[in-house]
């Protein structure tokens, strides 16, 4: 069950100056341009056009972040890997996101967006090197498994797996379609892991269960 499908839009920011200022935990979405980070992330919150599907890559040039509950945020990041985006643009981002993922206390771990035909590019490395020294949970999805048969697909699995051993031992990986719906179940467990949702759910059912009744219940 997915505890996110209520999900609001909550703000945009541009640069460090305008990163949001909560107490709570956040979840950021990074991959390369067409890999279908945006995809993901609409049928995991079972949202069409929460975060939009552009045709031009790169055309999302801000971090979104988007609330449920009160206290988690999925954070998506702009797109990487687009060639028609000017030199300046491209090192303000590349030093905005390596900030981000090395310095923002509130994010919880990165969910590492990959098209299964093309996995471990440059640019993915890097977002690996960004993040994997803060020691946080990185989960890497194989999108558009569909594209490939079922026995390609475990192929490229357990190549990906056996790559990641040798420098980013901590870093997990599965299967992912958002066209099949593949990988869903498995993908709203790990990030409900991460937001520690069944406990946050229990403390305040317990808060529930000790406040005083209303008059009229």
């Amino acid at each position: 069950m997915s505890f996110f499908h209520n999900v609001t839009f909550y703000t945009s920011a541009n640069d460090i100056r305008g990163l949001p200022v909560h107490s709570g935990i956040e979840v950021a979405f990074a991959g390369r341009s067409n890999a279908g980070k945006s995809s993901v992330i609409n049928t995991l919150t079972n949202r069409n056009r929460l975060a939009f599907v552009s045709k031009t890559p790169g055309r999302t040039q801000l971090i979104n972040f988007f609330q449920f509950g009160t206290d988690f945020f999925l954070v998506d990041l702009p797109g990487y890997g687009y060639a028609k985006v000017p030199l300046s643009v491209r090192q303000h981002w590349e030093k905005f996101l390596s900030t981000y993922l090395q310095t923002r206390d509130s994010l919880k771990g990165l969910i590492l967006i990959m098209d299964i035909r093309h996995p471990l590019k440059e640019l993915d490395i890097q977002m690996l090197d960004w993040f994997a020294p803060t020691g946080k949970s990185i989960h890497i999805l194989l999108t558009k498994s569909d594209k490939l048969s079922r026995n390609e697909a475990n192929r490229t699995l357990l190549e990906v797996r056996k790559s990641l051993l040798q420098s980013y031992a901590h870093c997990t990986v599965q299967l992912f379609s958002s066209t099949k719906s593949i990988g869903v179940e498995e993908t709203i467990s790990v990030i409900n892991d991460w937001f520690c949702v069944s406990e946050k759910l229990y403390q305040d059912n317990k808060s529930d269960n000790k406040r005083p009744p209303v008059k009229g219940e």
